[in-house]
C-alpha cells in the first residue's frame, strides 16, 4: 500500500491510560483520544506499562507478542509485549515484573530507572509490533519524554526509525522527572553523548526527563491553547520557559475533549434523573437528591456550588477559605469532593461542621459521587492559579452546570464568560488570582440565577451543547501529525466509501421470472408503504396530541415554575432586607461597642500615661537621691584620705626627728667616751710619775706606744617611711 492510501501509523506512549490505570487527566486523554484518531484515519497503537494494579478482568485476556532484551547503559533487561484490542483500539502492555509489578504507578525510589526503561522500551517495540508501520512516535510528559531522546541517539540511520517522527505532548509542566546526574550515565548512558548531556542537564548535579523530550520532539503540543502560550513565561514556565520560547515554532495548544458516551446526562446511569439540553426539567430532581446527600437544607432557590478534584493551592483553595465566610452568608450552599493537602481538608471539614445544612464536604475521591454532583450543581467553582486544561468545567458544563473560573490555561479557552448585553456565554470567569474578584464574579451568577430565569436556561443549554467531543481535538492532533508527513494521506474513517461489489450475473432465462418477482415486491412494497403512511399519519395526530398534552404540561410546568421563581425571589428579597437589616443593626452595634472600646483604650491610655509619669518623676527624685548619697560617700573618702594623709607625714616627721635625736645622743655618747678615754690616760700617766724611782737598772727597750682608740662612728639616719595612699583618697 503507498504513503498515498495507506493509514498513518501513530504509537501513542503514555504512563496510564483508562480504564486500565488513573491518577489524572493524562489517564483520560489516553483512554479517549486514540479511539478518535482513529476514527480520524489513523492506525493507533497505545502502549503502557503493564502496572500489577491493572485489574485482572483485562490482564487476564492480553495475548503476548514479543520479546526481547532493552539495553540500558550497562545492563540488558528482558522487556515483554502483551496486547489488548479493546472497544477497535489496541493496547499493547510494556512487561517487566520487577519495574511495574507493584500497587501504585508512582513514587517509587526507582522512578527515574523505571521510565527510562519504559521510554527506552518504547522505542525498540516499534519493530516488534506486528502489521504495522510506526510514523508518529506521540509521547505524554516525562514518564515517556525520553524516547525522542533515545530514537534520534541509538537509532538514528535505521530506515524504520528514520521515517519516525516525534510529538511531546505536555499536560503539567509542574512535573518534569528531574533525577540525580548519576542517572546520566548509569541508567542512560549519555553521559558520552555532549548534545544529549547537555540537553538534559538542568543543573550542577540533575538532569531533566521533560526538558530533553522538548529539545529532541520533532513537534511540542499543550492540552490548550492558551497553556503554550503561558509556559513561554517565567510564571508559568517553571525555568523551562526559555526551552519552549526557542522552540515556539513547533509549538502549539490542543483542548482537550471529554467521552460523550461516559459522560451523558440523558443516559447516565448514575444520577437521580436524566436529562438534556432539550428538556433538563429533571435536573432539579438531581439538585435535590445531591442536596439530601451532603445533607444541605433542601431548597431549590438556593444556587448550590460545587468542587470537585485535588484539593491544593494551584485549584485555589487559599481564596474559598478566605471567602467561605461571605459565601455562605449570601444564602449560597457549597459541596465540595476531593482529597488534597491536610491543611486544606481540615479547613474545609471545619466548615462544614460551622456551617450544617450550608456546606458539605467529602475527604475522598468517589467517581460515582462525581456524576452526581455535575448532574445536581447549580454552579461549578474553579478559581485555579493555573490550569493546563481542566476536564471538570467541560464535563459541568455537558450537564448544564455553570462555570465560574479563572482566565487561565484551559478554562480560559472552554468557558465563555456570559455577557448580559448579548446573551452569550457558558459561564462566569474572572481575571485575577484574587479572593475578592472570585465572590464578586460568584454573586454575579447567583444574582443571574435568582433574578434573570430565562438568562440563566439560556446559558445552561448554551453549554450543553458546546462542542467538547475529542473528534474536535483529534482533528488537530491529526493536522499536527500532516505537518510532520505531508506524504500521508489520512481520511477520516466516515469518508472512506467501501468499495463496491460486483453485481451477480443473471441467466437470460431467469431475467423474465425475476422481472415479475420485482413486480410483485413493488406492488407489496406499494401497499405496505401506503399502510405505513397510514399508521404514521395516526402516529403523527397522536403524537401531535401527546405534544400539545406535552405542551400544555410544559406551560404549566413552566408557569409553576415561574410562580416558584417570583416566590423564590420574594423570599430572597425579603431574607437580603432582613440580612441587611440584622447587618446594619450588627454594624451600629460594632460601632457602639467599638466606640466604648475606644474610650476604654482612651482612658487606659491615659491612666497608663500618669502612671508613666509618675513612675518617671519617682525614678528622677531617686536617682537625685542616689547622686547626692554618691557625692557625700566622695566627700567623706576624700576627708578620710586627706586625714591618712596629714597622720601619715606627722608620723613621719616624728620619726625624722628621733632618728636625728638618737643621731646626736650617740655623737654626744661617742664624744664623752673620747672624754672618758683621755682623762683616764691623763691619771694613769700621773700615777705613774708620782711612783718613787728604783735603782737604775739597765733601760729596758721602749714598749711600743698603744694605738688610739678610734672615736665611735656616729648613728645613721634613719631613713623617713614611704607614705601610704589609702583606698578613697585622691
Amino acid at each position: 500500500m503507498s504513503d498515498q492510501t495507506r493509514k498513518m501509523g501513530v504509537v501513542f506512549a503514555a504512563s496510564e491510560a483508562v480504564p486500565f490505570v488513573k491518577t489524572g487527566g493524562l489517564g483520560d486523554v489516553a483512554g479517549s483520544l486514540p479511539a478518535a484518531l482513529q476514527r480520524e484515519g489513523c492506525d493507533v497503537r497505545v502502549i503502557l506499562p503493564k502496572y500489577g494494579c491493572i485489574p485482572e478482568e483485562y490482564t487476564s485476556k492480553v495475548t503476548h507478542i514479543a520479546d526481547f532484551y532493552v539495553p540500558l547503559s550497562w545492563r540488558n533487561v528482558w522487556c515483554g509485549i502483551d496486547e489488548l484490542e479493546l472497544d477497535g483500539v489496541k493496547y499493547e502492555f510494556v512487561d517487566n515484573q520487577d519495574y511495574f509489578n507493584r500497587d501504585h504507578p508512582y513514587g517509587y525510589f526507582d522512578d527515574g530507572e523505571r521510565f527510562a526503561f519504559f521510554s527506552k522500551a518504547v522505542t525498540e517495540a516499534l519493530q516488534y509490533l506486528p502489521d504495522f508501520t510506526p510514523d508518529i512516535l506521540h509521547v505524554n510528559d516525562w514518564h515517556s519524554a525520553l524516547s525522542p531522546v533515545f530514537l534520534r541517539e541509538f537509532y538514528n540511520g535505521l530506515p524504520l526509525y528514520d521515517n519516525v517522527k516525534t510529538v511531546l505532548t505536555v499536560h503539567n509542566l509542574k512535573f518534569q522527572g528531574q533525577f540525580s546526574e548519576f542517572v546520566l550515565n548509569d541508567i542512560l548512558g549519555m553521559a558520552h553523548i555532549p548534545a544529549a548531556a547537555s540537553q538534559l542537564t538542568c543543573g550542577p548535579d540533575a538532569i531533566n526527563f521533560m526538558k530533553g523530550g522538548a529539545c529532541y520532539s520533532d513537534a511540542l503540543t499543550t492540552v490548550s491553547p492558551s497553556y503554550a502560550q503561558e509556559i513561554q513565561d517565567p510564571f508559568f514556565g517553571e525555568h523551562l520557559d526559555d526551552v519552549f520560547r526557542r522552540r515556539s515554532d513547533v509549538l502549539s495548544g490542543i483542548l482537550n475533549g471529554i467521552d460523550y458516551k461516559l459522560w451523558d446526562p440523558a443516559a447516565d446511569k448514575k444520577i437521580a434523573a436524566n436529562f438534556s439540553a432539550k428538556d433538563f426539567a429533571n435536573k432539579a430532581k438531581c439538585k435535590e437528591a445531591l442536596q439530601k446527600e451532603f445533607g444541605l437544607d433542601v431548597d431549590p432557590l438556593r444556587p448550590l456550588v460545587v468542587m470537585i478534584g485535588r484539593l491544593t493551592k494551584q485549584k485555589g483553595l487559599d481564596l474559598v477559605n478566605y471567602a467561605m465566610d461571605e459565601i455562605v452568608g449570601r444564602t449560597i450552599q457549597v459541596a465540595i469532593l476531593g482529597t488534597g493537602d491536610k491543611n486544606f481538608e481540615d479547613s474545609l471539614s471545619y466548615f462544614a461542621w460551622k456551617y450544617p445544612g450550608k456546606v458539605g464536604f467529602r475527604a475522598a475521591f468517589d467517581n460515582d459521587l462525581s456524576h452526581r454532583m455535575y448532574a445536581g450543581a447549580d454552579m461549578l467553582l474553579m478559581p485555579s492559579l493555573f490550569e493546563p486544561c481542566g476536564l471538570s468545567q467541560i464535563i459541568a458544563m455537558r450537564y448544564g452546570t455553570l462555570p465560574v473560573v479563572r482566565e487561565t490555561g484551559g478554562l480560559r479557552d472552554s468557558v465563555a464568560a456570559y455577557n448580559e448585553f448579548t446573551g452569550e456565554g457558558t459561564g462566569f470567569s474572572f481575571a485575577n488570582f484574587n479572593a475578592s474578584e472570585m465572590k464578586d464574579t460568584l454573586f454575579y451568577a447567583a444574582e443571574v440565577f435568582w433574578n434573570n430565569h430565562d438568562a440563566w436556561t439560556k446559558i445552561q443549554r448554551q453549554a450543553m451543547e458546546a462542542d467538547f467531543s475529542w473528534d474536535r481535538s483529534a482533528e488537530q492532533y491529526v493536522n499536527v501529525y500532516k505537518g510532520l508527513h505531508p506524504e500521508i494521506e489520512v481520511k477520516p474513517e466516515s469518508e472512506v466509501a467501501p468499495e463496491p461489489e460486483p453485481a451477480p450475473a443473471v441467466k437470460v432465462a431467469e431475467k423474465k421470472a425475476e422481472d415479475e418477482k420485482a413486480k410483485a415486491a413493488a406492488a407489496k412494497a406499494e401497499a405496505e408503504k401506503k399502510a405505513a403512511e397510514a399508521k404514521a399519519k395516526l402516529e403523527a395526530e397522536k403524537a401531535e396530541a401527546a405534544k400539545k398534552a406535552a405542551a400544555e404540561k410544559a406551560k404549566l410546568e413552566a408557569a409553576k415554575r415561574e410562580a416558584e421563581r417570583k416566590a423564590a425571589a420574594t423570599k430572597a428579597e425579603a431574607e437580603k432586607k432582613a440580612a441587611a437589616a440584622k447587618a446594619e443593626a450588627e454594624k451600629k452595634a460594632a460601632e457602639a461597642k467599638a466606640k466604648l472600646e475606644a474610650e476604654k483604650a482612651e482612658a487606659a491610655k491615659k491612666a497608663a500615661a500618669a502612671k508613666a509619669e509618675a513612675e518617671k518623676k519617682a525614678a528622677a527624685e531617686k536617682a537625685k537621691l542616689e547622686a547626692a548619697k554618691r557625692e557625700a560617700e566622695r566627700k567623706a573618702a576624700a576627708a578620710k584620705a586627706e586625714a591618712e594623709k596629714k597622720a601619715a607625714e606627722a608620723k613621719a616627721k616624728l620619726e625624722a626627728e628621733k632618728a636625728e635625736a638618737a643621731k646626736k645622743a650617740a655623737a654626744a655618747k661617742a664624744e664623752a667616751e673620747k672624754k672618758a678615754a683621755a682623762e683616764k690616760a691623763k691619771l694613769e700617766a700621773a700615777k705613774k710619775a708620782a711612783a718613787p724611782k728604783p735603782a737604775p737598772k739597765p733601760a729596758p727597750k721602749p714598749a711600743p706606744k698603744p694605738a688610739a682608740k678610734p672615736a665611735p662612728k656616729p648613728a645613721a639616719k634613719a631613713a623617713p617611711k614611704p607614705k601610704t595612699k589609702k583606698k578613697g583618697s585622691k
